[in-house]
């Protein structure tokens, strides 16, 4: 007896039914999963709403996102909850309210792209067979005021970001994150002639879409001139070009290919046609480039992965969330993930497709620049937004044709998260309207 067939013995497994379990990054045996359920909160300034700590954050994504699925809390089976400030398990303290269920949790932390993080373990834990329904969820209560290293006794994990960058930039006055990437903007402009309207215009887009999205913690219009002649924060970033720190919290239900069918869920099931994820490559800390130290290379990885797997290109996708920290991010992220060449962000900007009436639509909800930014929580408002996008119901933002939609959530240390969604049963979702 081989070594394999004596395992599955002692395990009293078929073999079949091994190969269908699978926790991994790879395509082998790795099945569909979808997501029948998204729910959010409004994201608020810190502090500005009463009795809004990070359980009732929770608890109101995640009723929103059953009540979205037409589930009940004690269908999930596993939970992945990301957050970054707060104690080892707020994840079960959050979800204790919902029911004392006895899934197993898990508490993820991955920077800015903790909430795409537990999102993608989610996923795996579907694809891979593992669960047929997994809550991801994430929230964030922020303290006021620019980020700034919660502990000053050990090594901070983005000091070798920052030494790169001081490599090539003098280190200035202004906020550290606000430095890494107005320095790569100054780059973007030195190497191509990228210009400081170019920046003004992302977040003028970005406050103009958030009107419409009643989540969104800032959901004023400005013109280019107030957006260039707010306060200065680092060349050429204004504050209305960088996003606020925020409370919220954003939820959304991952299930399997079997659990849609069987609850009947496929006018409602949105198919996650990939989700890929990377961290850095040595180019970010070596390159002497602040591009490249804030993600670059790790997004172009995980894009061009990510489409080669799924077998499309930037070409088939209409609607974009993607990670705008900065309006200085949002243009070289639209080079890393292939929606223009590199070195022509300012002529795709300058041709608004970007926007609605052009190649894209980017940022519909207003990105983090103006929807707000609690870290656990944005990377699953994407797919909130995204989502109710490819389902069309986003009313006012809603996206003409938003049939294939890609998301983008990136953490400095570093992560990122990209991934593709599309209806999973079309035909389904347009007998249910004709209904």
């Amino acid at each position: 007896m081989s070594a394999a067939k004596h395992v599955v013995g002692l395990l009293n497994l078929a073999p079949k039914s091994l190969s269908l379990r699978n926790f991994s990054t790879n395509t082998v045996n790795m099945g569909k999963s979808y997501v029948v359920g998204v729910g959010m909160t409004k994201f608020e300034k810190p502090g500005r709403r009463e009795n809004f700590d990070y359980p009732d954050m929770a608890k109101e994504a995640v009723e929103n996102a059953l009540n979205d699925a037409g589930l009940k809390y004690t269908d999930v089976e596993q939970a992945c909850v990301g957050y970054v400030y707060g104690d080892s398990t707020c994840g079960q303290r959050a979800l204790y309210p919902l029911g004392m269920t006895g899934i197993p949790v898990y508490n993820v932390n991955n920077n800015c792209a903790t909430g795409s993080s537990a999102l993608f373990l989610a996923n795996q834990l579907v694809a891979g067979g593992i669960s047929d329904c997994v809550l991801a969820l994430g929230f964030e209560k922020m303290q006021k005021g620019s980020l700034a290293a919660t502990y000053s006794d050990r090594a901070n994990p983005v000091q070798p970001h920052v030494e790169a960058m001081m490599s090539v930039r003098e280190l200035e006055t202004g906020p550290i994150a606000a430095q890494l990437f107005g320095n790569a903007g100054r780059e973007h402009m030195d190497k191509y002639g990228t210009k400081p309207e170019h920046f003004a215009k992302i977040a003028w887009k970005n406050h103009k879409h958030s009107v419409n999205n009643p989540c969104s913690q800032f959901q004023d219009e400005y013109s280019l001139e107030q957006i260039s002649g707010s306060p200065m924060v680092h060349q050429p970033l204004t504050k209305l070009q960088c996003c606020p720190t925020s409370d919220g919290g954003a939820a959304a239900l991952v299930v399997s290919e079997e659990f849609v069918r069987q609850r009947g869920l496929e006018s409602r099931a949105v198919e996650i046609v990939g989700m890929e994820m990377a961290t850095d490559v040595p180019a970010a800390l070596e390159g002497k480039s602040c591009i490249q130290a804030i993600g670059f290379d790790m997004t172009k990885l995980a894009a061009d992965k990510l489409y080669k797997k799924a077998g499309v290109s930037a070409k088939d996708v209409q609607v974009v969330e993607l990670h705008d920290c900065f309006s200085a991010n949002e243009l070289v992220t639209y080079e890393a993930l292939g929606l223009c060449e590199v070195g022509k962000a300012g002529e795709f900007i300058d041709a608004g497709d970007n926007t609605y009436g052009g190649k894209y639509v980017v940022n519909p909800s207003g990105g983090l620049i103006s929807k707000g930014h609690p870290l656990g929580a944005t990377g699953l408002a994407q797919c909130y937004e995204l989502s109710s996008q490819v389902r069309g119901e986003a009313a006012k933002r809603q996206v003409d044709g938003a049939k294939m939609a890609l998301q983008h959530n990136l953490g400095l240390g570093g992560a990122v998260v990209v991934a593709l969604y599309k209806m999973g049963f079309p035909e389904q979702q347009q007998q249910k309207a004709k209904l």
